[in-house]
């Protein structure tokens, strides 16, 4: 019997169980499995905190894109309505502008219509004067002066017209 091969094992794996019972195998493999267990429920709820804290921060990222969403629209709108102001105030300033310069040049025209009518109404009478002096000094009668006359009076009108 000592000599089979199967109580040689059987006293081996008694032994082997003693081994591991003197020197607490099982209690340091539970021990570690606790350690381990422990160390995941911590790296677990440490989880939770950092995709709780990362739920919060995507949450004001997007309120604060909103935000800026809604303020560039703002932005935007109160630039288009600066533009708006601007340009009706430059058409304004721009007609007012015209109108000036019209008004400017029509007095311009005026005045310078008022200043030809008065040199031609002096050219009128210095024909005139010539005309009435030519036949005075020649004292040209009849035909001839009715006709130097006329003649005057013709180039009077041309050059009034």
């Amino acid at each position: 019997m000592l000599m089979d091969p199967e109580v040689w094992v059987a006293i081996a794996f008694v032994l082997f169980i003693c081994l591991i019972l003197y020197y607490n195998v099982p209690g340091m493999a539970l021990k570690a499995l606790d350690q381990r267990s422990d160390a995941i429920g911590r790296e677990l709820e440490e989880a939770r905190k950092l995709r709780a804290e990362a739920e919060t921060l995507l949450a004001d990222y997007k309120q604060r894109a909103a935000n800026a969403e809604i303020e560039a629209g703002e932005i935007i709108a109160q630039a288009e309505r600066e533009a708006a102001a601007y340009a009706t105030e430059a058409r304004a300033s721009f007609d007012e502008l015209i109108t000036r310069r019209l008004s400017v040049a029509e007095q311009k025209i005026k005045l310078e219509e008022e200043k030809a009518r008065k040199q031609i109404r002096a050219q009128a009478a210095e024909l005139a004067v010539s005309a009435a002096e030519q036949l005075l000094q020649h004292k040209v009668t009849g035909k001839i002066a009715e006709n130097t006359i006329t003649a005057s009076l013709d180039r009077i009108k041309k050059r009034l017209h």
